[in-house]
């Protein structure tokens, strides 16, 4: 298993930059999100624990499901199928306030499950995905801070 850690500061509020990050849709702000939907609201909030978000990338297709969902410091996710298909052993996306704005932490422990799958993981996947996490995050940026 790989864990994968994207961090990026967003010069707003720390409510608004957690809004936009949990909610799914606003990823396709990113050219490589090609579509994302909530197929299942959550508890207590459309994104808490038990929604299930849907995402198709242009690297492939995942089903998440909320475990965990704490406004507006983190929320929790697993990666419960994929196509192509990965092992995933968590997600976690925190928000932290900081003289700048808010610090965004964005991990995920995962391993793509083929023949010498350790290597593909740190050496294709592991680059890909933080360049894709990168970019939402990019977008973000853009979104909440661009008049």
């Amino acid at each position: 298993m790989e864990t994968l850690t994207v961090r990026r500061v967003i010069a707003a509020p720390i409510a608004d930059v957690f809004d936009w990050c949990a909610t799914t849709t606003n990823y396709t702000r990113s050219a490589l999100i090609l579509r994302a939907r909530l197929a299942r609201h959550g508890q207590g909030a459309p994104y808490g624990v038990g929604a299930i978000r849907l995402h198709t990338w242009a690297i492939g297709w995942f089903r998440e499901r909320i475990t965990a969902y704490n406004p507006p410091h983190d929320f929790d996710y697993t990666v419960d199928r994929s196509i192509p298909p990965a092992r995933h052993e968590l997600g976690r996306m925190t928000f932290t306030e900081v003289a700048q704005g808010t610090e965004i932490v964005w991990t995920t422990t995962f391993e793509v499950p083929v023949p010498f799958g350790a290597v593909v993981t740190r050496v294709v996947a592991k680059p890909v995905i933080a360049y894709v996490f990168g970019r939402i995050l990019h977008a973000a940026d853009k979104a909440l801070t661009t008049p």
